[in-house]
C-alpha cells in the first residue's frame, strides 16, 4: 500500500465548503429497477476499475469484500433495505474515509472508474435515464469525501 494515499495523524482536515446536505441523494428508486443483483454487480465492476487505477493502493486487497460492502451501501441509498446499517451500523462515509488522503486528483481518478461502468449501465439495469442523477449524486458525494486540500499529484489512471 502507497503511503501517499494515507493521511498521516498530523495532516490537517480539509473540509469542503459544501456540507453533506448540499448532495442530492440518487434516485431512491432505483433499487426496483437495478435489483440488489444489478447493484452489486455494477460495485463489482467499479471496484475492478479502481484495482486497475492509481488508487488500488487504497482498498483491500480483498476488493470482493470491499465491492460488497459498498453495494450494500447503495442498496439502502437506491431504495432497498439498510444492508449496510444492519451490519456496520451508520454509514459516516467522511468519517470512515478519513484515513485515506482523498484530494481534488484522487476524487477524479475515483469518478472516473465510475464513468467506465456508467457507460455500462444496462449489464446493470439501470435506466439510460437514471444515469445523470447518479452521476451527479457521486460527483457530491466524492467532493464531501475530500479531506485533503494539498495539491498531490497523483500517478496518471
Amino acid at each position: 500500500m502507497s503511503s501517499e494515499l494515507f493521511r498521516s495523524p498530523q495532516d490537517p482536515i480539509y473540509i469542503p465548503p459544501m456540507g453533506p446536505d448540499a448532495v442530492t441523494p440518487p434516485d431512491s428508486t432505483l433499487y426496483e429497477t437495478m435489483g440488489e443483483a444489478g447493484i452489486i454487480a455494477m460495485l463489482r465492476a467499479f471496484y475492478e476499475e479502481l484495482g486497475r487505477s492509481s488508487l488500488a493502493g487504497m482498498f483491500a486487497d480483498d476488493r470482493e469484500q470491499a465491492a460488497y460492502r459498498s453495494a450494500m451501501f447503495f442498496v439502502g441509498l437506491l431504495g432497498g433495505p439498510p444492508l449496510y446499517a444492519q451490519k456496520y451500523g451508520p454509514p459516516r462515509m467522511r468519517a470512515r474515509h478519513l484515513p485515506f488522503r482523498i484530494t481534488p486528483a484522487y476524487q477524479q481518478i475515483w469518478l472516473s472508474c465510475f464513468e467506465h461502468v456508467l457507460t455500462r449501465h444496462q449489464e446493470f439495469d439501470m435506466p439510460a435515464e437514471s444515469v445523470a442523477s447518479f452521476r451527479n449524486f457521486l460527483e457530491g458525494f466524492s467532493a464531501w469525501m475530500v479531506n485533503t486540500a494539498e495539491p498531490t499529484t497523483p500517478p496518471s489512471r
